[in-house]
């Protein structure tokens, strides 16, 4: 293998910046437009698309192989590219309204070296190009890149730039890091610098200047300078590889994502992402270099972060899509054809996808001004017997939700579900990773197999379901954890199937303080009927035999335009007139009365947070309007959906 050429390397480098021009503007070179930016402080990256590289090889015969070259060399290719923007940077156009630090140390520097020069010819003192550079190059990903999984990267990758997906499930602190050390001499005043590579590095011992080696006294001692040093902000990150692309009987791997620069701060504990990055090894330090022997670490060095799903609230809707959103809200019946448009290859269930449509809306949280808050997250329990499709709907809503978690009761202890202390690689410190609830911030957490949680478990639960938040207190770390998020549940009933010679509380056995958390509890019985289980199984057999749901008499929604739908419901706080406040309070003390009369065989358990539930419901489907006021049929489809969570039940003990 013939050794690369790198002074022809850097000339193609130099080459590609100044003569590229995109098909959208080809008047204008596109990376010396970048670099004017970076001159005039307008820009802090240098972003080199491999799509504009490959488009650019294509053109020119010596740049064949550039593109495989750069991919299978990337950190060196950056190094090449930074020195070529250096080389190509173009003078500054705007004059900058006042110097900052960096300006005044580099012209305190750059007068210091040349009289240096001029005066001693050391070269000790001269600064590196890295101290002079106010931007960092980043290679971002081509369009025909292969996305890979983190199982699939071995050691043939090492160096080479590798795109892979995965979930965030720890994210560091940003800190400093070290770039360029600067160390002053106590004897001369002599300043050395000394560029860092790795995570570690030797400082120097001696002052190398003219005056301390010729002194017969022994040399200056060097003092490292902290403000003279370039540092860059440093961020680690835990992400871990999606369920779906683990292999049966395995566990899922992890890799540690080093971020730096203007990337960090873009990635949160439990984000889907895509990163793009260089496959590094890092050699073991101090006492664990001796345990590993010749075995080193892996970690990526990002180079890109593109999230895969887009929060709500970073939810951005663009002119033509909302006009198509408009259009759709002035059918005839948009309410319905949204809650089908929710997993239609499950035949039915139109009522509990109603339920689950208001559930991805959301109510108004409320924080009033004694610094008490009201959640506005709807919380539903879906209990019901075995094949009634409770975990197919509950698997569809968190690929519809931007942040949704699954889980299951039995295979999550409470410590997994709120937050555990761990201890952190970097620093050694005790630090808290947050559990399934916390990793559901702002979002949905679906807990299959409810009914199989431990009682201490499940005890974890009721502080988030209320307050919203995760206290914890353990290994000397005393703190409250955000846990905003709206919870799914999915149970059998205590029997396994449904008991109707059973009172409702035994069928559902869960404690009444966890069972009024829950604004909606609905009860699915599997019960026999023929025109029904014949239309249910004509459904099931052409989902398997086509692959998708059969003709449908409306067509669904897809789940782009749904998500935009829900996004732009979600920016409308509605609030609840004074008009309808007779008419809800009547509604709600007869549903007291109801179950007082009911005794033991009452449906639910109501309380003041039933109440809410009404509230929280009637406003979800106001923001489905697209409204800021709750009028009477909101309230009035509230209700019908409670009552209808419990007519599975109403039906079968009519029937007995």
């Amino acid at each position: 293998m013939a050794i690369p050429d790198y002074k022809a390397e850097k000339e193609k480098c130099i080459l590609f910046l100044k003569s590229y021009r995109s098909e959208e503007e080809p008047r204008n070179s596109k990376y010396m437009f970048m670099l004017q930016h970076i001159s005039n402080r307008r820009r802090q990256t240098l972003d080199i698309s491999l799509t504009d590289l490959e488009e650019f090889c294509v053109k020119e015969e010596k740049f064949r192989d550039f593109v495989s070259d750069v991919q299978s060399n990337a950190r060196r290719y950056i190094s090449l590219f930074a020195e070529a923007a250096d080389d190509v940077m173009p003078e500054s156009t705007f004059a900058a309204s006042e110097e900052d630090s960096f300006d005044v140390l580099m012209r305190q520097r750059e007068q210091a070296e040349a009289l240096n020069t001029h005066q001693q010819g050391d070269t000790a003192q001269l600064l590196p190009d890295i101290l002079r550079r106010r931007f960092r190059v980043y290679f971002k990903p081509g369009v025909k890149c292969e996305m890979r999984s983190i199982r699939t990267i071995r050691a043939a990758d090492v160096g080479h730039l590798v795109t892979f997906k995965g979930i965030c499930t720890r994210v560091g602190d940003v800190k400093p890091l070290i770039e360029v050390a600067c160390f002053a001499c106590d004897g001369c005043g002599f300043e050395i610098y000394q560029e860092v590579l790795g995570e570690t590095f030797n400082p120097i011992g001696k002052c190398p200047s003219g005056f301390c080696t010729n002194r017969v006294v022994p040399n200056g001692q060097l003092f490292l300078e902290t403000r003279a040093s370039k540092f860059i902000k440093y961020q680690e990150v835990r992400v871990q590889e999606l369920s779906e692309d683990v292999p049966i009987g395995h566990i899922p791997r992890s890799l540690t994502v080093q971020v730096k620069g203007d990337l960090t701060r873009s990635l949160g504990p439990g984000d889907i992402v895509n990163i793009t990055g260089i496959f590094l090894p890092k050699p073991f330090t101090g006492f664990k270099a001796m345990q590993a022997g010749l075995v080193a670490n892996t970690y990526i060095e990002a180079m890109a972060v593109t999230q895969c799903k887009t929060r709500y609230s970073d939810f951005s809707v663009s002119p033509d899509v909302l006009s198509k959103l408009q259009q759709l809200r002035h059918e005839p019946d948009i309410y319905g054809s949204l809650a089908q448009s929710i997993a239609p290859e499950i035949f039915g269930h139109t009522d509990i996808k109603k339920a689950l449509l208001l559930l991805l809306c959301g109510g108004v949280k409320r924080s009033l001004t004694d610094g008490i808050k009201i959640r506005g997250d709807i919380h539903i329990c879906l209990m019901g017997d075995p094949g009634v499709a409770k975990s197919q709907l509950l698997k569809h809503i968190v690929t519809v939700a931007p942040r949704g978690v699954y889980t299951t009761g039995r295979g999550s202890s409470g410590v997994g579900l709120t937050a555990s202390v761990q201890r952190d690689t970097v620093t050694g410190e005790m630090i808290l990773e947050g559990g399934a609830l916390v990793l559901a911030d702002n979002g949905i957490c679906c807990i299959d197999e409810f009914d199989k949680m431990d009682e201490s478990d499940r005890t974890a639960i009721h502080e988030v379901m209320e307050q919203q938040t995760v206290s914890i207190a353990k290994a000397g770390i005393t703190t409250t954890l955000n846990a905003r998020t709206a919870v799914l549940a999915a149970a059998n009933p205590a029997y396994g199937r449904y008991n109707v010679y059973a009172t409702p509380q035994e069928n559902i056995n869960l404690p009444a303080a966890l069972l009024s958390r829950f604004d909606l509890m609905w009860l699915i019985l599997d019960t026999a009927s023929s025109e029904a289980d014949i239309a249910l199984a004509h459904h099931v057999l052409h989902v398997h035999r086509e692959g998708k749901p059969p003709g449908l008499a409306y067509s669904p929604i897809i789940l782009e335009e749904l998500r935009a739908y829900i996004a732009h419901a979600r920016t409308f706080d509605p609030n609840v007139p004074i008009e309808l406040s007779n008419y809800i309070a009547s509604a709600y003390a007869e549903m007291r009365q109801v179950e007082i009369d009911a005794g033991e065989k009452a449906m639910g358990y109501t309380t003041a947070r039933t109440l809410l539930s009404i509230l929280r419901l009637s406003e979800a489907l106001a923001r489905l309007r697209w409204a800021d006021q709750v009028i009477e049929d909101d309230v009035n489809e509230a209700l019908r959906l409670m009552k209808m969570s419990k007519a599975s039940i109403i039906l079968e003990l009519s029937y007995g």
